[in-house]
């Protein structure tokens, strides 16, 4: 073996993930003819080429493809191992890749990071919004660290670890001036007939109503599908739909329309969610630092 070197490595792996020598390099914040000349000579100590470079793209080879697993776990071995070492001294210095569903209501999302930041002011925090199948994927291929889910009652996340926060049971939700509106409560049946405004079908927001209607014999009918909760609220409130949603969502707009509690509705529970077997430092650190809604101090 010559001389290569994992910033090598990095070059390789960052081009495969943008297919471009220049976005690569960018990322990399070093000139293009620099991680060019890197990967050449890489290319050339072992003998294959890596990469199949056109005029408009660049795409791995077979070998290009054969190697990048490898490269890419040397990277990440590497990252960890520094990670490790500082967080052996209390030290976090990775960043925490946070997922949350848009809807979260169980944990106190600001208030979590602003600890999180105080206590571990080197490491670097970086969140995105999903779909809960989407996040418990990243989790077990260690695309995320940490990731906030909403899942139909009693249905846990495969192949990651979790608990619990919090478990609501979904609540009707009505315009203003809907006859359901004066109701102290109503059974889902009774929802039969309504059009409805849901999450797309095969999300796991979806599944919570999808459950229930299909356990007690009804059908529905979805005309509208969004993946944003304040999109289907606002729906409800032109009186177009009714929803269900759990309270902590509504409680945003509760203003502009009615809730009702339903009889034998859908509940919703709210999970956290890390590696199962390999968590990194950062996300041990987040999990210690976690404040629900309920521990919340009194505003």
């Amino acid at each position: 073996m010559g001389e290569m070197d994992l910033q090598q490595l990095r070059y390789v792996v960052a081009v495969a993930a943008s297919s471009s020598f220049t976005r690569a390099a960018e990322k990399c914040f070093v000139t293009q003819s620099a991680l060019s000349h890197q990967i050449a000579a890489l290319e050339r100590e072992i003998g294959q080429r890596l990469f199949v470079r056109t005029s408009r793209s660049v795409a791995l080879s077979e070998a290009g493809a054969a190697f990048l697993p490898h490269a890419r776990a040397a990277v990440e071995a590497a990252d960890q191992a520094v990670e490790e070492a500082a967080a052996a001294s209390g030290t976090i210095v990775g960043s925490l890749r946070l997922g949350v569903i848009p809807t979260v209501t169980a944990m106190d999302v600001p208030g979590t990071l602003r600890a999180y930041r105080l206590a571990h002011p080197s490491s670097r925090v970086e969140m995105t919004v999903g779909n809960s199948d989407a996040m418990i994927a990243a989790v077990r291929s260690g695309d995320l660290d940490i990731a906030l889910l909403g899942l139909r009652e009693g249905v846990v996340p495969e192949g990651v670890a979790s608990r619990i926060l919090e478990t609501e049971s979904l609540q009707a939700v009505v315009a203003t001036d809907h006859p359901f509106a004066a109701e102290g409560s109503v059974a889902l049946k009774d929802l039969a007939g309504e059009t409805f405004a849901d999450f797309p079908v095969g999300t796991a927001g979806r599944a919570q109503s999808d459950g229930a209607f299909r356990a007690v014999g009804v059908e529905r009918d979805v005309a509208f599908e969004a993946d944003s909760a304040e999109l289907i609220l606002d729906l409800v409130a032109s009186g177009l739909a009714v929803t269900l949603l759990a309270p902590g969502v509504v409680r945003r707009s509760a203003a502009r329309v009615a809730v009702v509690d339903v009889q034998g509705g859908p509940a919703r529970s709210e999970h956290l969610a890390w590696h199962a077997t390999d968590p990194r430092s950062a996300a041990r650190a987040f999990l210690g630092v976690v404040t629900t809604r309920d521990q919340r101090p009194p505003e």
